[in-house]
């Protein structure tokens, strides 16, 4: 596995596989630090494609005044040996100046889906997302990308994105990964202390506790909302930011239970925010 570092280079490897080999491309965005939920994305990059680029790249843009920015877990070293290890045949991995020259003035916005779940609690951050994997896509020109669906609402945004702008990039969404005893993976979980690592159990038991009432019948979302509530307030280092139900991948709001349907949590375990969801399908 090679690792790139310029945008000119990168551009002229994928010029050269498109032009002479006509090989696929496929491309797993992430912000690093990887686990196996990543990993995952990247071996079924490796099952569908020629070449395999997983980029790393903490985007500045999509964190907010007092988010975790400066602080988000770091370790190139470690991700290269888990992407080659994955499957992986390049690893792109700018600087921030590399992705936002001087004089950069330009960002990418999709409307109305971003004004809920985390685009409500935190502005500007899907107008980030789309900015990046917008670059990302100009750059690599994947046939395929792949996001985790732990993060439903940005596939929902980078779908409606592709849409809108007749981009020719298919979005393979994959499904979650989680801990052994539930916990969805995620590059945050390295911040929870011990105690905070077991409190943030509660998220994932909150959704399968609402999966089972719903497969026993009940649609009535308000019921299902206040029965997450109920469990997840177990736990008084959990502070919930939103419990939301959602028709997916529309992202309209819904008062009953039917079609495909997003359950979605954001909470701060401690100081550290995890999001995590189930979708109900009938």
């Amino acid at each position: 596995m090679k690792t790139i570092k310029t945008v000119k280079e990168m551009k002229e490897i994928v010029d050269s596989y498109k032009a002479s080999f006509n090989k696929t491309i496929g491309l797993v965005p992430t912000m690093g630090y990887l686990h196996d939920g990543h990993l995952s994305l990247i071996k079924r990059a490796r099952e569908e494609n020629h070449i395999v680029i997983v980029s790393v790249f903490v985007n500045p843009t999509q964190f907010g005044v007092n988010e975790d920015y400066e602080i988000y877990p770091k370790d190139i070293k470690r991700d290269k040996e888990l992407a080659e290890a994955a499957g992986a045949d390049y690893m792109f991995h700018p600087t921030v100046e590399e992705m936002y020259p001087t004089g950069h003035k330009t960002y990418v916005e999709v409307l109305d889906i971003t004004d809920k779940l985390c685009g409500a609690s935190r502005p500007g951050h899907f107008k980030g997302v789309t900015t990046i994997v917008n670059k990302l896509f100009q750059i690599v020109e994947p046939n395929r990308a792949y996001f985790g669906l732990k993060d439903a609402q940005q596939v929902a945004v980078v779908q409606q994105m592709v849409r809108d702008l007749f981009l020719n990039t298919e979005i393979v969404p994959c499904p979650i990964v989680r801990e052994p005893d539930g916990l969805a993976m995620s590059s945050r979980n390295i911040l929870l202390s011990p105690e905070d690592r077991q409190a943030a159990l509660i998220l994932s038991k909150g959704l399968m506790e609402a999966k089972k009432i719903v497969d026993c019948g009940e649609k009535n979302v308000f019921t299902i909302k206040e029965k997450i509530i109920k469990i997840i307030s177990q736990e008084p280092t959990v502070n919930i930011d939103y419990i939301e139900m959602l028709q997916f991948p529309t992202l309209e709001a819904v008062s009953i239970i039917g079609g495909k349907v997003l359950i979605a949590i954001a909470a701060k375990v401690g100081n550290v925010r995890l999001i995590d969801n189930i979708i109900m399908e009938e």
